[in-house]
């Protein structure tokens, strides 16, 4: 069993010692799914930079617990035989009273002390959106203590709903090791899961940054969307994000902030095509939308910059384009988004002296990645509405 903590510096998830972006399917495709290639569910999307699954439930109960346990360990003995881990859902247990030896304690610590020492379990999933359910601070924290006495090797994880000040978010911070929240702005209309005046897929990076004031200094991984509730019929219209948008969403969230992501509602039934449902899972979506995404983030590219610290300062002179620096072999990476809908050249400034070029990452000219040039510490390239580039300079 590989010890899985926090690396203090980054934030970023540390498995057996060595730091990674967890990548996140939640939920993933069942065990014998097969995906379009032909290939096992399970070996295709690990084979394409997935970490981890969530997996879980949440009811469990005294009279079924025994058999959850058991289907829990099938689960975790499949994805660890693809090299994938599991964040598994505790669902209402991590939520205790005052008094001890309740029955919630007593399912918790048998679950707990069942799984902990499973090689492929990755982390634990607690109360699911607490604070816009109204479940007081008090019982998680007591859960959490519970919890880590009995397991010190795997972290705790809380996600909120997308909505509530920072001041209330804040209260949850002594109950977890990473906190987070789930956002999904595309639908009909847009931007009705967050409820806030933005209604764009740049509401991502809000949700981000307030979940980052809220943590108390913990990381934040974020829940982006492949399908919710709020696209499923009859009641609703279907409607998925796009490349452009689910690659952007991602961007804006690591720039924001987040040190891991998860893609959630893969396995929603309602809105999968007569072939993803034989499987159980949206392979239709994987294969134009999410494996793209998941191979660029999980590259040897990129993946050295999303476990990395912050690099130097850089500027970008237009107020719509945000940016992160990360230092990592080497290299000055600078990823950057465009928040807003104009189009035009931004200016980035603050590069070493010495560096004279640099790629643009997944963007290629004539086989290799684009190449801009730098001149008295800055360059210029272009940015549309939601372009997110991923830029190397080699120190």
């Amino acid at each position: 069993m590989a010890v899985v903590g926090i690396d203090a510096a980054t934030g970023s998830l540390l498995v057996g010692g060595k730091k990674v972006f967890p990548i996140v399917l939640s939920n993933g495709p069942p065990p014998s799914s097969v995906a379009p290639s032909g290939r096992n569910g399970l070996a295709e999307v690990a084979a394409a930079g997935v970490g981890f699954l969530r997996t879980g439930t949440g009811n469990w109960s005294p009279e079924f617990v025994a058999g959850q346990i058991q289907n829990e360990r099938t689960l975790l003995d499949a994805a660890g035989a693809h090299g994938l881990r599991c964040w598994t859902w505790l669902g209402k247990l991590p939520n205790l009273p005052t008094t001890a030896g309740s029955t919630n304690e007593q399912l918790l610590t048998q679950v707990v002390n069942a799984l902990k020492g499973h090689a492929a379990l990755g982390a634990w999933k607690g109360i699911d959106e607490p604070a816009f359910g109204s479940v007081p601070a008090a019982g998680l924290v007591r859960a959490y203590k519970r919890i880590r006495a009995l397991d010190p090797n795997h972290p705790l994880v809380i996600i909120q709903a997308p909505r509530g000040a920072v001041a209330d978010l804040k209260k949850y911070a002594p109950a977890l090791d990473i906190t987070g929240a789930d956002v999904y702005p595309v639908g009909y209309p847009p931007g009705q899961h967050a409820a806030t005046q933005n209604k764009d897929v740049s509401v991502v990076g809000d949700v981000t940054r307030k979940m980052v004031g809220a943590a108390n200094g913990k990381p934040v991984w974020m829940t982006l969307q492949i399908a919710w509730s709020g696209v499923l019929p009859p009641g609703h219209v279907p409607r998925f994000p796009t490349l452009l948008e689910e690659r952007f969403m991602a961007y804006q969230a690591i720039v924001a902030g987040a040190r891991g992501l998860s893609f959630f509602g893969g396995h929603l039934t309602p809105v999968l095509r007569p072939a993803d449902a034989q499987s159980g899972w949206n392979w239709s979506f994987w294969e134009t939308v999410l494996r793209p995404v998941v191979a660029e983030l999980s590259s040897t590219a990129v993946a050295p910059a999303l476990v990395a610290p912050a690099g130097r300062t850089v500027s970008a002179d237009a107020a719509d384009v945000v940016l992160a620096t990360r230092a990592a072999g080497g290299f000055l990476y600078v990823i950057a988004v465009r928040r807003g809908q104009g189009t035009s050249q931004v200016r980035f400034s603050g590069l070493p002296a010495a560096v004279q070029s640099g790629e643009v990452l997944f963007e290629y000219a004539n086989g290799s990645f684009r190449s801009v040039g730098v001149a008295a510490s800055a360059f210029r390239d272009w940015f549309g509405p939601h372009d997110a580039h991923v830029y190397r300079f080699r120190l």
